[in-house]
């Protein structure tokens, strides 16, 4: 670990507590697609959702994160040179001013050299700065509040999925403890995303699914082709300092197979109606025992709600 680094670790810890790292899956955790597109989840509840809706419910939803990736961030040059994070190919970038570059014409090609690295460097600097803006900024106000009406349809029919997950980003970046000196001081608790779908895709489910406030760009990894292990190894040696701690959320195998190996705690989301580990239902408090169990407790866990 380099001293920039170092450096920049010890501004994100204080003398107060430990700062949590919650490390995601994205689909059937974060969010619901997946399965409403291949039924499962109406299907759980065994006749009382109407399934043949989720499908139609994920078509939508499918027909806009494709749209968006292509016309806003060059899915249809990169979509065969997925990278596992947007940050990769920095090396490769020369800092060069792209406002006025024309990524149509600039002979784009799958990424074998160092010019065509850079070219895709270019293209991943240009997504990161989109994303970055909002979805506010990338498409008109009519497709605006066609999303916005499909987040809110989507949420009614999933029981609150949706917002409950996002409500629970909000409380862990807005926690308020008290300090030795009386004063309160907000949580600093991190949020990554590690993904079994592609880069751009992912970036755009983010923005389009409310999550991108809390996902940054660099905290989006896809694993789809260094695994999950790889991925949580790298996030790892980005916060390899004492009083950062980890906890792995979401519903595969991969991902808890990876935390095992990690020795952190998982917590598994389960879709069954019935389950207390799903959204609703899932709270920072829940994930805090978790924490208690593999750190042991802490002032920040107790002050969890």
């Amino acid at each position: 670990m380099n001293a920039n680094t170092s450096q920049k670790l010890e501004a994100l810890v204080s003398d107060d507590g430990p700062v949590n790292v919650y490390i995601w899956d994205m689909d059937e955790t974060l969010i619901l697609l997946r399965s409403l597109l291949n039924g499962t989840y109406a299907e759980s509840f065994n006749g009382s959702k109407d399934v043949k809706r989720g499908v139609e419910i994920g078509e939508m939803w499918e027909k806009h994160i494709l749209k968006i990736c292509d016309n806003c961030f060059f899915y249809e040059q990169v979509e065969d040179c997925n990278e596992p994070f947007i940050d990769s190919l920095k090396e490769y970038d020369d800092g060069k001013d792209l406002s006025r570059y024309d990524f149509k014409q600039d002979e784009f090609a799958s990424p074998t050299d160092d010019l065509n690295k850079r070219k895709l460097a270019y293209r991943h600097r240009a997504v990161a700065e989109r994303y970055e803006k909002g979805l506010a900024r990338i498409v008109d106000s009519g497709t605006m509040s066609v999303l916005d009406e499909l987040y809110e349809v989507t949420d009614g029919y999933t029981d609150r999925w949706l917002s409950s997950a996002r409500a629970f980003l909000e409380q862990c970046s807005n926690v308020k403890e008290a300090s030795v000196d009386g004063t309160d001081r907000s949580s600093q608790d991190i949020h990554i995303l590690v993904t079994s779908g592609a880069l751009i895709p992912s970036l755009v489910k983010c923005l389009l699914f409310r999550l991108d406030t809390f996902l940054r760009h660099e905290n989006v990894y896809s694993s789809i082709d260094v695994g999950k292990l790889q991925c949580f190894k790298w996030i790892k040696e980005r916060y390899n300092h004492p009083k950062f701690r980890f906890c792995a959320i979401g519903d595969g195998w991969e991902e808890c197979a990876a935390a095992q190996t990690m020795q952190w705690p998982f917590v598994k989301i389960d879709l069954q109606p019935d389950s207390s580990y799903r959204f609703p239902g899932v709270t920072p408090k829940t994930v805090s025992y978790y924490f208690a169990a593999v750190y042991g407790n802490s002032d920040t866990d107790t002050n969890k709600e």
